[in-house]
């Protein structure tokens, strides 16, 4: 005997209305039960783009959940959605000049299960558009839970919504973020953390991770690795895997230098040249070495091949990615390019180094 039962999953409002249609039978004396949701997505998150925004976190953020939204990628947006608020006539230029404009204005934060704060590029302070902060404050006093994605933490920091939790940013930006908010608790030896109602990352490819983990907790593991599969990323990493390791002993102060190392650790994998450099930072090239050897002691080309050596690093250690992946991720131009730096760094081959990290791990 088969009943059908009509239950509602939770209490009813003009935003969310969600039934269950529940399926039971007797199957060897026992009870099973189906469950098909007619109702809205399990997972909602309401993006809000600052000035200047960094594409990749943005971007790897929304392609985790609009592959986890559906079968394969066919990318409709039934298990997860998402929705870029703002003031829809006014576009958002991000850091490497793409636009995005706003799909609807920023009003009842309670549709979603989370806000975003996709932070910009720190020179000269970021501007936080108009409503940002009230909507913000809405969103807490609702219960909503605020995740600041890369530079999003200094936004949140600066409206008041860090007090009292743990915040994770990129090495990079560290000392920055404890001078500009020396009562907050700051660390930047990890991907991710979840603080109760808030969630802070340090950028780049971590906005992936946490994502995933979002994802998991809502719809399930087995729909975050599918995602991260179609993604090339071997797994889910956790909120405390470390971070790459620093590459400078300590924080640049030249405004054109932090430029052109963003310029550098957002496109580690191209071939930008140091002319291309200075064009973007709009200085010559002889002028742009000497402002890097004053500001952190080393040239651009050897800051560019620490980063790319530590994160060939970081990937040979935490992942299972072929090395020829690796190298050609970190921007190396083949195996023996990456052997060599690795063997001039560390002394070791980067099959040396995986083989130790295993050893350690099983020890």
């Amino acid at each position: 005997m088969i009943s059908l039962v009509w239950e509602s999953k939770k209490s009813l409002n003009k935003h969310d209305i969600r039934y269950t249609l529940s399926v039971f039978s007797k199957v060897k004396g026992s009870r099973q039960a189906f469950y098909v949701d007619t109702g809205l997505p399990k997972l909602r998150v309401g993006f809000l783009l600052m000035p200047s925004f960094t594409m990749t976190a943005f971007s790897g953020f929304v392609d985790m959940l609009r592959l986890a939204a559906d079968e394969g990628d066919r990318s409709r947006p039934i298990g997860c959605s998402w929705s870029v608020l703002g003031m829809p006539e006014d576009a958002v230029v991000s850091s490497c000049g793409v636009k995005i404009e706003p799909w609807e204005r920023m009003h009842s934060p309670d549709r979603f299960d989370y806000i975003a704060v996709v932070g910009g590029l720190l020179h000269g302070g970021q501007k936080i558009p108009w409503g940002t902060s009230e909507f913000l404050h809405d969103a807490a006093n609702a219960g909503i839970p605020l995740i600041g994605l890369c530079t999003g933490s200094f936004v949140l920091a600066n409206l008041g919504f860090l007090s009292g939790y743990t915040t994770c940013v990129s090495w990079f930006h560290r000392n920055e973020f404890a001078s500009e908010f020396p009562r907050l608790k700051v660390i930047s030896n990890r991907l991710y953390v979840v603080d109760r109602d808030r969630l802070t990352c340090a950028g780049g490819t971590s906005v992936v991770h946490l994502a995933a983990r979002l994802v998991s907790r809502h719809l399930g593991a087995a729909v975050a690795e599918k995602s991260l599969r179609i993604m090339i990323e071997d797994h889910p990493l956790p909120g405390n895997t470390p971070q790459p390791e620093q590459v400078i002993t300590h924080a640049a102060q030249d405004p054109v230098v932090k430029r052109a190392m963003l310029v550098i650790e957002e496109n580690l994998g191209g071939s930008e040249n140091l002319g291309k450099l200075a064009d973007i930072t709009k200085v010559s090239t002889r002028q742009l070495q000497r402002r890097f050897v004053a500001d952190i002691g080393i040239t651009a080309e050897e800051y560019r091949s620490r980063l790319r050596v530590t994160r060939a690093k970081w990937l040979v250690q935490h992942t299972r990615m072929p090395l020829t992946e690796v190298g050609v991720e970190c921007g190396f131009a083949d195996g023996a390019h990456l052997s060599r730096s690795f063997r001039r760094y560390f002394g070791m081959s980067p099959s040396e180094i995986r083989k130790e990290t295993k050893t350690h791990r099983i020890s």
